[in-house]
């Protein structure tokens, strides 16, 4: 199975037309759709279904689609490593973070990092904790930026300063703004919003048995969007402080939920990773700094 023609395969499979695939590619229709005749005659299965106007994939289409955009993710990193092999004059570098005020550290590094490197180049994946992980592990990031890790001891790490305060982000005229602090009782019966993430670890540590009373309405793994539905009226957004607009304008109000509860974030990359000359650099000045 060739580079080439996995990627003849992906643009396919986005444009769901060959005609329009073949001319993104810059090759003929007929030859596209004889290259992807045999992807199905090598690997012995169908991977189209075919209309006289469009070309979608079938379920074992779709398989080939996620393997295919791993492996080419692969290929480029890897072409792009030893591209930099040579210079350290500048280069790229792949970050993984979860969503927190305290990405200003990061931010602030690369900055500084910059004003030594100005061809350095940054390319930022955000999410939570598992699919950032998840791509770390399978090689796509040279680093990552998560918060509370489930197990530390795989990589290789450091701790960020600081930490994230918990709270909830309502609208500023609902009778809950009324309180400097919110307990779990004050929660009970009402739709509340967070990460599946923040399910699963964060708030069981918090309330323990009493999570059996929170209602959950719905899942946002960007609080942006999430504060977007607390606007609207669908329900209130448990997050951390500093991530959304709670100024006089906004609509919206922040207030800390109580007991205390904070989360606290780490820069992790693999153990016996090799990185490029310019991530091998900006990994010792964040050894420095941190």
């Amino acid at each position: 199975m060739e580079i080439r023609i996995l990627r003849y395969f992906l643009a396919v499979a986005r444009e769901e037309n060959m005609t329009k695939a073949a001319q993104r590619l810059h090759i003929s229709q007929p030859s596209l759709s004889k290259e992807m005749k045999k992807l199905e005659d090598e690997l012995g299965h169908k991977l189209f279904i075919r209309t006289n106007k469009s070309t979608s994939l079938n379920d074992e289409g779709m398989l080939l689609r996620k393997r295919a955009e791993d492996i080419l993710a692969m290929v480029d990193k890897t072409e792009e490593e030893f591209s930099q092999l040579d210079s350290i004059v500048g280069g790229e570098i792949h970050i993984g973070c979860a969503e927190s005020y305290l990405i200003k550290h990061l931010a602030r590094d690369i900055k500084s990092f910059k004003e030594q490197y100005p061809d350095f180049t940054f390319h930022i994946f955000s999410g939570d904790t598992e699919p950032v992980v998840e791509r770390l592990d399978r090689g796509l990031l040279d680093l990552a930026v998560i918060v509370e890790p489930s197990n530390l001891s795989k990589y290789n790490y450091l701790a960020v300063p600081g930490s994230d305060k918990w709270g909830v982000v309502m609208q500023r005229g609902c009778e809950l703004a009324k309180k400097d602090e919110i307990t779990f009782e004050d929660l009970y019966g009402l739709p509340l919003f967070c990460s599946e993430q923040s399910i699963k670890v964060d708030f069981p540590r918090w309330c323990g048995e009493n999570m059996d009373n929170l209602h959950f309405a719905g899942t946002f793994n960007l609080s942006y969007n999430g504060s977007i539905f607390v606007k609207e009226g669908l329900g209130y957004l448990l997050t951390f402080e500093h991530l959304i607009d709670t100024s006089e304008g906004s609509g919206l109000c922040f207030r800390p939920i109580t007991p205390t509860l904070e989360t606290n974030m780490y820069i992790i990359w693999k153990k016996y990773q090799v990185f490029s000359p310019i991530a091998d650099l900006f990994v010792k000045k964040l050894k420095e700094t941190y």
